[in-house]
């Protein structure tokens, strides 16, 4: 190939900044978190392995509600963010529960199983709905505190660096 060729098939320094910026924002997508300071109705799921588990059963602990689907790519890609921190906090009280929108409980169980995650999932249900509300779309998380309140909901991908800054300040200091 000679220089003229290699030239003009040579992007520009801005191109290549662009270039990177759309990659980064389509494997990265923003989160929108909103602050917020609401006592969660009862509620109840069945997980996967049959036990009933209630929302008053988890107070005393820092509780991720996470929405999702088997089908959604950006729910893939924040489950091992989600494992490893909850593997790392759950000593100091936090809990998740990984909440499938549309598939039915032997899916869920099977795609977990797969993938080495053992937190608690289930399908979803109508008392889930009336104590979350309407989860436009996936993924979907509420953080709620030891008290039982929503403190934030994100709507978008969750990243450990997010989960630190939106759940340490509500667990109890390390013994």
């Amino acid at each position: 190939m000679d220089r003229a060729t290699l030239k003009k098939w040579t992007p520009s320094p801005l191109t290549l900044i662009l270039l990177a910026l759309v990659a980064w924002l389509w494997f990265r997508p923003l989160a929108d978190v909103s602050e917020e300071n609401r006592v969660v109705p009862p509620w109840q799921v069945t997980l996967t392995d049959g036990h009933v588990l209630t929302g008053e059963s988890l107070r005393g602990k820092v509780v991720l509600v996470n929405f999702w689907a088997t089908w959604c790519p950006y729910c893939r890609k924040e489950k091992p963010v989600i494992d490893e921190f909850w593997q790392d906090y759950r000593e100091r009280g936090f809990e998740v529960v990984s909440i499938s929108v549309d598939d039915p409980p032997e899916k869920i169980a099977s795609w977990m199983r797969d993938k080495g995650y053992v937190f608690p999932a289930a399908p979803t249900n109508a008392s889930v709905a009336a104590a979350f509300g309407h989860v436009p779309s996936v993924p979907f998380s509420f953080v709620v505190d030891m008290q039982g309140r929503i403190r934030h909901t994100v709507k978008g991908q969750l990243h450990y660096p997010r989960l630190e800054k939106l759940v340490i300040p509500l667990l109890p200091e390390p013994r």
